[in-house]
């Protein structure tokens, strides 16, 4: 997968923040080198966070946003305000954009306080340099000019020493397996499979696999019992798309590990421990309780949908309850989580890791459990412990 290609979820997400007509667009066309975002003398000329995936050395691949300005007014203005305040909720890194001819005001302060509350690493940019006088700077400021280029230079560095990332430690299953071994995949090919290509966790498990210096055998569900058959030596692991889980786990041996691309995720994503601990919840769930479904991507809903059909009909059948089920998708999450039970959220792919944290902190501080697609299918299939076994740490969560 090239740069070019790399899922926003695993770029790192630098949000551009300040008042309206400080610059932040100017800026922002300054370091991407690109005419990113419009520019004029007009107040509120951005009025929808704007983004752009792009390969910004030394940082590698990134996800620039441009916001509308945070002191907008106005009932539309309001609106913009809140579709920056979920922006934060998903930068790696913030620069705080301040017109260096006017100085920090107390909405550069409000802004500053948000990012040390969201614990953001950041860097204050004072711009149109070109106009103001010198001033004294600390650590993580820089003078620039979006005009003239000035300092942009010195921001770029700035902005990629604050980002410190461990993806290359990070593995979705690499780390589970050995060089030589054999990992079976299966990849059931529905009317929800998309045209001509494997879906994103697919994709990324199976470069996993190959970057271990192992081997894989991609199959369809029903191709499943041959192909075991065929291998003159079992497969050190099967991983299944959790929709096929309770078909997948009648065929393959007791003796053979067996996943789910879901829980792997959750547990890339960083969130494993917490949705093993909150499935539970489904054992408590009565008449009336509301689930929330949510997803992380937008697609076009087919008729046997996972998170609109699929799951929903399993919970009722395994509960047998009448549940309230709600659905959000992309990068729509509740802010006010009052009167939902339990929330079960997608694996993630295409959320970065501080969104998903984000998401389940809301899940937390709401005293609401959150688990996922694949953990929450493998419970009421009955094969949850197995899907772990791999994972002794988070297995032991099963236990408490």
């Amino acid at each position: 997968m090239g740069l070019n290609n790399t899922p926003s979820g695993e770029r790192v997400h630098i949000g551009f923040f300040g008042r309206r007509n400080a610059g932040k667009s100017s800026v922002v066309n300054a370091v991407t080198g690109q005419e990113l975002s419009v520019v004029s003398d007009t107040l509120g000329t951005t009025t929808d966070p704007v983004y752009k995936s792009m390969e910004l050395l030394p940082m590698g691949p990134v996800m620039i946003i441009d916001t509308p300005g945070f002191d907008d007014s106005g009932d539309l203005g309001a609106l913009r305000v809140k579709k920056t305040k979920q922006v934060l909720n998903k930068c790696d890194a913030a620069v705080l954009v301040i017109d260096g001819t006017i100085g920090r005001s107390s909405c550069d302060s409000q802004l500053l306080a948000i990012f040390k509350e969201k614990n953001i690493p950041y860097v204050i940019a004072y711009n149109k340099q070109d106009l103001a006088k010198k001033q004294d700077l600390a650590e993580n400021e820089v003078s620039v000019s979006a005009k003239t280029g000035e300092g942009i230079f010195e921001l770029k560095e700035t902005i990629a020493r604050l980002i410190k990332t461990d993806a290359d430690a990070k593995r979705i299953v690499g780390d589970l397996i050995s060089p030589g071994d054999t990992v079976v995949l299966v990849t059931p090919i529905d009317s929800a499979a998309p045209k001509g290509r494997l879906i994103l966790p697919q994709q990324q498990t199976l470069r996993d696999i190959l970057d271990a210096d192992a081997a894989a055998a991609v199959v369809k569900e029903t191709q499943l019992k041959e192909t075991l058959e065929n291998l003159k030596t079992p497969p050190s692991l099967v991983i299944t798309d959790s929709q096929a889980f309770g078909f997948v786990s009648k065929i393959v041996p007791q003796n053979i590990p067996l996943t789910s691309f879901s829980i792997l995720m959750a547990r890339y994503k960083g969130y494993l421990k917490g949705a093993v601990h909150g499935v539970a919840a489904i054992e408590s769930l009565k008449d009336g309780d509301t689930v929330l479904i949510a997803e992380g991507c937008t697609h076009h809903r087919q008729c046997d949908d996972i998170g609109t059909v699929k799951i929903p009909g399993w919970l009722k059948s395994y509960t047998g309850k009448e549940l309230t089920i709600k659905t959000v998708s992309g990068t729509e999450f509740p802010e006010d989580l009052s009167g939902t039970s339990l929330i079960i959220h997608c694996g993630g792919c295409m959320l970065n890791e501080r969104e998903v944290r984000f998401r389940m902190k809301c899940a937390e501080d709401a005293g609401i459990p959150m688990t996922n697609y694949g953990v929450v299918i493998a419970y009421m299939k009955g094969i949850l412990t197995r899907s772990l076994e791999i994972l002794p740490d988070i297995a032991k969560v099963l236990t408490k």
